[in-house]
């Protein structure tokens, strides 16, 4: 996919997203409205499911569509880390996501979706379970 076809986003946009799963959201900017904040941070966003499962959502560092920062800042891709009970998990097998990672690199807007998606939908029983066969 050419990198002028993906989709910006904002710690709002991705905000939205996932409230719209149905997740309760805090959200946090960085360098864009603070420009005192770390050059690789752009922002954060914190969501946790009804399920118990939340995601850690991360966009560090803009993109750059033209060679002033004013106006070609963007970010077309950001990192979701999977967490569950406070700490990072991979999901249960059987998931297109988070197989034996707990960070899912790189994703577009898409993708994105498809992982809140994916997660807001995890039924967390399945951890005990393929714990007590040894899946996990």
């Amino acid at each position: 996919m050419d990198q002028e076809t993906y989709k910006p986003m904002t710690a709002e946009s991705v905000g939205e997203l996932l409230k719209e799963a149905g997740a309760e959201v805090m959200v946090r900017s960085g360098r864009s409205e603070n420009y005192s904040a770390p050059r690789e941070f752009s922002f954060e966003v914190k969501a946790i499911f009804p399920n118990g499962m939340g995601l850690h959502v991360v966009a560090r560092q803009f993109n750059y569509r033209d060679p002033w920062e004013a106006e070609g800042r963007v970010n077309d891709m950001v990192d979701a880390m999977l967490l569950k009970d406070g700490a990072l998990t991979p999901l249960p097998k059987g998931y297109p996501f988070f197989q034996g990672i707990e960070e899912e690199v790189g994703l577009d807007e898409d993708r994105l979706l498809e992982v809140i998606r994916c997660v807001a939908q995890v039924n967390v029983k399945l951890y005990t379970l393929q714990q007590m066969t040894g899946d996990l």
